[in-house]
C-alpha cells in the first residue's frame, strides 16, 4: 500500500495516481517539444551565422576592390586628359557601391540590402568595363607600371569575390531551405528568423571581371 492509498478512499487515491500519471506524460511530452524547439532554433542560428560569416568575406574583398580605384583613376588621370567623363563616372559608381556595401555589411543577408549592392556592383562593373575599353587608345597608360599593377590587382580582387560570392548564396540557400521545411518554419516565423536573400548580379556579362589586358 502506498502513500496516496493509505491517506485517502480507494477511489479517490486511483484517481489522483491516474492524474499524476497523466501530469508526467504531459510534463513529459511538454519537455520533449521544448528541446525539440530549442534545437531547430540552434540549428537556424548557427546557419545564420555560417552565412554572415559567408558575407564578411565578400565583404573584405569589396573593400579592396573599392580601394583600389581611386588609385587607378588618378594614375589614369595623368594620360586621359580628354577622358573626364569616364573618369568622374568610375568614382561616382565606385562611392555609391562603398556605400552600398557598409549598408549590407550591417544587416547580411537583408533583401534590400542585398539587391542594393548588386545593382551598385553591376553598375561600377559597366563604368570599369568602358574605362578600360577607352584606355586601349592610349598606349602610353597601357605601359605604365602602376596602372598594370593596379589592373592585375583589381582582376585578382574580382576574382576571389566571385568565390565569396559562391560560398555566401550556397549558405543562404542552406539556411533558406532548413528554416522554409516543416515544422522548422513554424519556429522560424515564431523567432523572426526571415529569409536570407542571395547575392547576385543584373546578367551574366556583369558577373564576369572587366578583362584587362595591360
Amino acid at each position: 500500500m502506498n502513500l496516496v492509498s493509505a491517506f485517502l478512499p480507494p477511489i479517490l487515491a486511483d484517481s489522483t495516481v491516474v492524474l499524476l500519471s497523466v501530469l508526467g506524460i504531459v510534463v513529459f511530452v511538454a519537455l520533449i517539444l521544448v528541446f525539440f524547439v530549442i534545437g531547430i532554433y540552434n540549428g537556424l542560428v548557427r546557419l545564420r551565422n555560417v552565412y554572415k560569416n559567408a558575407f564578411s568575406q565578400i565583404d573584405v574583398q569589396l573593400k579592396r576592390r573599392h580601394d583600389l580605384i581611386p588609385n587607378l583613376v588618378e594614375t589614369a588621370k595623368g594620360y586621359m586628359t580628354h577622358e573626364r567623363e569616364t573618369l568622374d563616372a568610375v568614382i561616382s559608381a565606385r562611392n555609391m557601391a562603398e556605400s552600398a556595401r557598409k549598408a549590407a555589411a550591417a544587416n547580411p543577408g537583408d533583401p534590400g540590402m542585398i539587391g542594393q549592392l548588386g545593382a551598385a556592383e553591376a553598375g561600377l562593373g559597366g563604368v570599369l568595363g568602358r574605362l578600360f575599353a577607352v584606355a586601349e587608345a592610349y598606349p602610353d597608360l597601357k605601359a605604365n607600371q602602376n596602372m598594370m599593377q593596379l589592373s592585375e590587382e583589381l582582376t585578382t580582387t574580382e576574382n576571389k569575390v566571385a568565390f565569396a560570392r559562391q560560398a555566401y548564396n550556397d549558405s543562404v540557400m542552406t539556411f533558406n531551405t532548413k528554416r522554409e521545411v516543416f515544422p522548422n518554419n513554424i519556429i522560424a516565423g515564431m523567432f523572426n528568423f526571415n529569409e536570407a536573400a542571395l547575392f547576385e548580379v543584373a546578367n551574366e556579362a556583369e558577373k564576369q571581371a572587366p578583362k584587362v589586358e595591360f
